[in-house]
């Protein structure tokens, strides 16, 4: 249980540093792709050869519209102050 708690601990650390506390839920998964991605590829000694990967892949892909990526659209906020 040793390297779960461990792979835990990074996944929080990363989603703190890099989206600032701003993670929400609608991209959870895609947030936890991008890490497995980076997690995987911690130790990997051919750089060059990633990237060309990831590009490859990015360019044969399907397009993804950012409001098929949102499950659920937030409204405006409510400016109504009962004070």
């Amino acid at each position: 249980m040793k390297l779960a708690h461990l792979a835990v601990s990074l996944l929080k650390r990363w989603l703190l540093g890099t989206h600032q506390g701003a993670a929400s839920h609608e991209h959870l998964a895609y947030y936890l792709d991008e890490f497995v991605f980076r997690f995987n590829r911690r130790s990997s000694t051919h750089r060059g050869l990633l990237f060309l990967r990831l590009l490859q892949n990015s360019v044969l892909g399907e397009p993804l519209p950012y409001k098929k990526m949102v499950k659920h659209v937030r409204g405006p906020k409510s400016l109504n102050h009962n004070i």
